[in-house]
């Protein structure tokens, strides 16, 4: 009887152990790595922010820089060619276009595009 009254102070007290332990270290871990994962997507949001407004003016951009103008959102920005105009979105290598991006991109392509001017009049 005192034998199975220690082997079960032991697993109760292994146990105890157990979540005070989980308690101390992995709860805070865990916290920190969601925390340090938060922080890289971030950097990793801003240094594509960054990048974006270089990428007109690196080589290998098919187009004359001079001549692009910066939206930021939905899309990047729009190219001005003497013979077209080209919605531009710059995305890092794996990068995917966002939901809405797909769907301005199948607007493009359908040819559902427009021209709109508006007259502001000050009455």
């Amino acid at each position: 009887m005192l034998f199975w009254v220690f082997v079960i102070g032991v697993l109760f007290g292994f146990l105890a152990g157990i979540v005070v332990i989980y308690r101390k270290i992995a709860i805070p871990l865990k916290k920190e790595k969601r925390e340090l994962d938060e922080k890289k997507r971030s950097m990793s949001s801003l240094y594509g922010k960054i990048t974006e407004q270089f990428a007109p003016f690196m080589k290998g951009y098919p187009y004359d820089s001079r001549r692009f103008r910066f939206i930021g959102s939905p899309i990047d920005g729009i190219q001005f060619d003497d013979e077209k105009i080209v919605f531009v979105e710059f995305k890092a290598a794996g990068g995917k276009l966002s939901q809405e991006q797909r769907k301005i991109k199948n607007l493009v392509e359908e040819k559902k595009v427009e021209w709109f001017s508006f007259e502001i009049t000050w009455e």
